[in-house]
């Protein structure tokens, strides 16, 4: 692999770093600006909002940008944000510098993935862009604990200069390995991302990925503070807990990826369903520490398992649907992730702030996560219905 596509990965690591590490961090960042768990709870909905509803528009703006200096300006957009992020005096300036961020993040990966496929042969792309986007899998697993690490030694502004610290080895490594002479795909117009949004599919399939995903984020957002308060847990300890359950998620996403190949919908069937009751395990095993971190482990396996299906299973339907726009469903969907986790955190907030608290989220979590499994069994049947059109004719 080129050395050009380890620059992509490494600012992959940092964004993803960005994203993730503000979960270890709630607990702290809450105290620190006299918030409430609730409120600090809305800084990963904010994110996930700006990454949503960004980069469609800021990736159809900038379509006529070079694709080097598009990179250069994003990563420095990026560190801008993490270091107004570092410097913020209140929680509205620290939400700000967190849409900045989400806004580089959102363009980066949209037209990171074209330029990872670009920089090798035609028979290694897929290698390439898996190669780009393990990036973010490495993050959750060393970044996020790192971070909340160095948060709680340090203070969660230290983590932010840490992140800008990152931001900058990402930038110098694109300026200097990056070629300038980067092909430009045509970005897709809004009109474009319009009429796939038209296709009551394709609707069906990022209902369930924002459903799916964003039920695990009812309870992963505030999962420092249930760790703490409910399991018992050294507020040092959480750091350790997360390496674990980040490196749940590395072997969830591999082996995902392997069980959907063959048939998407039957693997998201059964990994819904077993991440819905996973869920409600755990609002019963997370008063006792080592009950808690087996279903952790289990949890943090089936929350990223099913990201690689419902990727490959949008893909298939917009040849179907909508076959000049499979890149802007693709784009879509990772869209449609961000929304669920904004709507998990925001709705973990919720349930947090009620009577309910904390050992509610995650039977709340399974309720969205069984919505998800729902909506699988109905596309799977659509899927079917053509089939036994066909065999009756």
């Amino acid at each position: 692999m080129p050395l050009a596509l380890f620059a992509l990965t490494i600012a992959a690591y940092a964004i993803g770093t960005t994203e993730f590490v503000i979960v270890g961090l709630l607990p702290t960042v809450a105290t620190d600006l006299g918030i409430t768990l609730p409120l600090a709870g809305l800084i990963v909905s904010i994110y996930a909002l700006g990454v949503t509803f960004g980069a469609p528009i800021l990736t159809a703006l900038t379509g006529r940008i070079e694709r080097k200096p598009l990179l250069l300006g994003l990563m420095a957009l990026f560190i801008a944000g993490n270091t107004f992020a570092a410097l913020s005096p209140s929680y509205e300036t620290l939400l700000v510098a967190r849409v900045l961020s989400a806004f580089a993040h959102g363009v980066f990966f949209s037209v990171g993935a074209t330029i990872a496929a670009d920089l090798v042969p035609e028979n290694r792309r897929a290698s390439a862009i898996a190669l780009m986007f393990m990036g973010l899998t490495v993050a959750i697993v060393t970044g996020v604990p790192l971070g909340t690490f160095i948060g709680q030694t340090f203070g969660w502004r230290a983590t932010f200069w840490a992140v800008a610290g990152l931001g900058a080895v990402a930038l110098t490594a694109i300026a200097v390995l990056l070629p300038s002479t980067l092909s430009k795909a045509p970005a897709a117009s809004l009109l474009d991302q319009v009429r796939v949004l038209g296709s009551g599919r394709l609707l069906l399939v990022f209902g369930m990925t924002a459903l799916g995903y964003g039920g695990t984020f009812v309870t992963f957002t505030f999962l420092a503070p249930m760790l703490q308060e409910v399991t018992g847990f050294a507020a040092s300890s959480v750091s350790l807990v997360l390496v674990l359950y980040g490196l749940a998620i590395a072997a969830g996403n591999i082996i995902g990826g392997r069980i959907a190949d063959r048939n998407p919908v039957k693997a998201l069937t059964w990994l819904f369903a077993a991440q819905a009751a996973v869920l409600v395990i755990f609002t019963f095993t997370s008063v006792s520490p080592v009950p808690a971190l087996i279903t952790l482990a289990a949890l943090g396996f089936l929350s990223f398992a099913n990201v690689p299906g419902l990727q490959i299973y949008v893909v298939q339907l917009a040849k179907q649907h909508r076959p000049g726009a499979v890149d802007v469903a693709s784009a879509l969907n990772i869209a449609a992730f961000n929304l669920g986790i904004a709507a998990g955190a925001w709705i973990g907030g919720l349930v947090v702030a009620s009577p309910l608290g904390l050992q509610a989220t995650p039977w709340v979590g399974a309720i969205l996560v069984a919505g998800a499994l729902v909506l699988t069994i109905i596309s799977g049947m659509l899927d079917r219905k053509p089939e036994a059109l066909a065999q009756a004719v």
